[in-house]
C-alpha cells in the first residue's frame, strides 16, 4: 500500500515537472527566448545571481524535451558566462538532463519514448536496441561525438537493461569532450561571422 502511494506521488511529480517544462518552453517560444544566443542572454540577464541556475534548468529541459535547439543553449552558455563557466554550466545541465531522460524512459517505457522523440526517430533508432551488449559500446562512442543525436540516444538507452550507474558514467566521462568541441566550434564560427559581417 505504501509503495503504491509512493509510485502515485512519483508519477504525479513527474507529470507536474513535464507540464512545468512544457509551459516554460511555450512561454519561451511565445517570447522568442530560444531563437538566438542573444535572446537567451537578454532573458537570463534579468535574473542576476539566479541566471546560472535558470540556465542549468534550460539546458536540462532542452535534453528532456528536444524542442529547443541544443546549439542555442551551448553557444548561449559560452557567450553569456564565458568559456570556462559556460562550459561548466553546459556540462552540468546537459548531463543532468540526460540522466533525467534516461530515468523517464526506464520508468515509462516505449510508448512514452515514442511520444517524446516521435515515430520517425523511434523507428530510426529502435534497431540499435537489437545489438544487445554492443548497444552499450555504440552508445558510449556516440556520446563522445559532438554530432550524435545524444538526446534521442539517452531515451533509447533507457529502454535497455543498462544500469543507471553505467549510464551516468558514460555521460559524465563522454560529455565533456563533445560539449567542449561543440561549444568551441560554435564560438569559432560566430567569431568568423562577426569578422566577415
Amino acid at each position: 500500500m505504501e509503495r503504491q502511494k509512493t509510485t502515485v506521488y512519483l508519477n504525479l511529480c513527474t507529470l507536474l515537472g513535464l507540464a512545468g517544462m512544457a509551459c516554460f518552453i511555450w512561454y519561451g517560444v511565445q517570447n522568442q527566448i530560444f531563437v538566438s544566443a542573444e535572446s537567451l542572454k537578454h532573458f537570463l540577464n534579468q535574473f542576476g545571481l539566479f541566471a546560472p541556475a535558470l540556465f542549468l534548468v534550460i539546458q536540462m529541459i532542452q535534453v528532456v524535451l528536444p524542442i529547443l535547439p541544443g546549439a542555442v543553449g551551448c553557444l548561449g552558455g559560452v557567450l553569456i558566462f564565458g568559456p570556462v563557466w559556460g562550459f561548466v554550466y553546459n556540462y552540468i545541465g546537459i548531463s543532468l538532463g540526460s540522466i533525467l531522460a534516461f530515468l523517464l524512459s526506464k520508468r515509462y517505457g516505449r510508448p512514452f519514448v515514442r511520444g517524446i522523440i516521435g515515430e520517425k526517430n523511434y523507428e530510426k533508432y529502435i534497431g540499435w536496441l537489437e545489438k544487445g551488449k554492443a548497444f552499450d559500446k555504440a552508445f558510449a562512442v556516440a556520446i563522445f561525438l559532438p554530432v550524435a543525436p545524444d538526446d534521442l540516444l539517452c531515451y533509447m538507452a533507457g529502454l535497455t537493461p543498462m544500469s543507471l550507474k553505467k549510464f551516468a558514467t558514460i555521460i559524465f566521462l563522454g560529455k565533456p569532450g563533445s560539449i567542449f568541441l561543440y561549444s568551441l566550434g560554435l564560438t569559432g564560427i560566430m567569431e568568423v561571422l562577426k569578422q566577415i559581417f
